[in-house]
């Protein structure tokens, strides 16, 4: 096959207007050799993703193992440590992930027992580090409620301090059951046990006023709901 002049012209000026026909037609096929492949190699696949590219979405998207997720759960993370006592399988201090709830601390400790009152305590609470989780018991929600107290709530509130007065003993309740009383949230029933832990327990009644958040009109609404003991 004759080389076209033009053709020999460029290869001339390329410094390879030596080569022989066959050597030039050889390159030809060499260089288009490697063009084809290229093409082929990096043309986009349908739609225009790159077949690389997919891979990798394929494998971002891949679900995670079970025990991959258990193993990063809460390693590391903030915790809380909780007493549970009362009407449960396993009584004892439990450390649980920071967040966790009433029912999980109840199901740590082996969950309720055939005579826990579940609907005495609200399982849904978050948990605080250091307080006391009590199960009470279908007769002492009972006895609570027969004290006067008028709702289960209370009536397990009730029962820290027993059925004789129907009043809850700041020294004995938890921060559950002080939360239970009319006009005392999760953070004001947690400020009274850290208060009691930290200068101790309550002489009277009126000591409850210093309790950061209780002044005397709450200590009003208060004082007939409560004991010391």
């Amino acid at each position: 096959m004759e080389i076209p002049d033009r053709a020999r012209d460029l290869l001339a000026r390329a410094g390879l207007g030596g080569l022989s026909d066959r050597a030039v037609l050889l390159l030809a096929g060499l260089v288009a050799g490697v063009v084809l492949f290229a093409a082929w190699r990096f043309w986009p696949a349908p739609g225009g993703v790159d077949v690389a590219t997919s891979a990798e979405v394929a494998a971002h998207d891949a679900p995670v193992p079970a025990d991959a997720t258990e193993a990063t759960g809460t390693a590391g993370g903030a915790t809380v440590v909780v007493h549970v006592v009362g009407a449960v399988a396993r009584p004892g201090v439990y450390t649980l992930a920071s967040g966790s709830r009433v029912s999980d601390a109840v199901a740590a400790a082996g969950g309720p027992t055939g005579n826990a009152a579940e609907e005495g305590i609200n399982l849904a609470r978050i948990l605080s580090d250091g307080e006391q989780v009590r199960m009470l018991t279908k007769d002492e929600v009972a006895a609570g409620v027969q004290a006067g107290t008028g709702a289960a709530g209370i009536g397990a509130a009730a029962a820290a301090a027993g059925p004789a007065t129907g009043k809850v003993d700041l020294n004995r309740a938890t921060a559950a059951e002080l939360d239970a009383l009319p006009g005392v949230g999760p953070s004001t029933a947690q400020k009274i046990v850290d208060d009691r832990t930290t200068n101790g327990p309550f002489r009277k009644i009126e000591d409850l006023m210093r309790v950061s958040g209780i002044g005397q009109k709450k200590f009003d609404a208060l004082k007939d709901l409560v004991t010391v003991g």
